[in-house]
């Protein structure tokens, strides 16, 4: 059975294993998740099912979604999200995942929104090398040259050069971390190391891609 579930990062604490390592982890709340649709082939084009978690008020939910929940005879939620399955027959709408889908020594991946830092120049943002830190240098922490000179005398910049701008607030997917214990009656999932985003932010944990190195 293909599985994921959404979750909040809590924060990180450490915790001891039975034989008294000492182990850093990850906390994720996954209060029960929702099936709110199932996408199969034959209407959609592709085999998903889609998720819904978090509260939401009433009167933040729009129209639309109000009319999407109600055809689904399920609660309105915060974020909803798409896992692709291999079998959508598996699922049924309506149907609630909770945390014990995963077990503890399971790999995972985790997938989150990094911590956003700001604008940022190309040494902290590449780890450019500075310029010479001597007296009279007007370079010590400017790129230098941004791109070849081009015929006609104009210059053009390529799409993806590394350049100053706007640091972390992306996308990332950490593999093959460990899941070092599941607490279902507080519906917590405990991971080794560290997980992407900041505490608070929204997770999507599901099986490892890479079972096998």
């Amino acid at each position: 059975m293909t599985k994921g579930i959404l979750g909040k990062k809590l924060g990180m604490t450490q915790i001891f294993t039975d034989n008294g390592q000492l182990l850093p982890v990850s906390v994720v709340e996954v209060t029960p998740n929702i099936v709110i649709q199932i996408k199969t082939n034959e209407n959609d084009g592709y085999n998903a099912v889609q998720l819904g978690y978090g509260a939401i008020k009433d009167k933040k939910v729009k129209n639309p979604m109000k009319g999407h929940f109600a055809k689904a005879n399920v609660k309105a939620v915060k974020y909803i999200r798409e896992l692709r399955v291999v079998e959508p027959s598996e699922y049924t709408v309506g149907q609630e995942i909770k945390a014990d889908i995963f077990e503890t020594g399971e790999l995972i991946d985790v997938t989150g929104k990094s911590k956003g830092k700001g604008f940022a120049g190309v040494i902290k943002r590449y780890n450019f090398s500075c310029g010479f830190m001597t007296h009279g240098s007007k370079s010590h922490r400017e790129p230098g040259t941004t791109g070849p000179r081009m015929s006609g005398g104009g210059g053009k910049i390529f799409k993806g050069k590394k350049l100053p701008g706007r640091m972390g607030g992306e996308k990332v997917t950490i593999q093959r971390l460990e899941v070092a214990r599941v607490d279902t009656e507080r519906n917590l999932i405990l991971i080794k190391g560290a997980i992407p985003g900041p505490k608070g932010g929204l997770v999507f944990v599901k099986p490892t891609v890479k079972p096998n190195k």
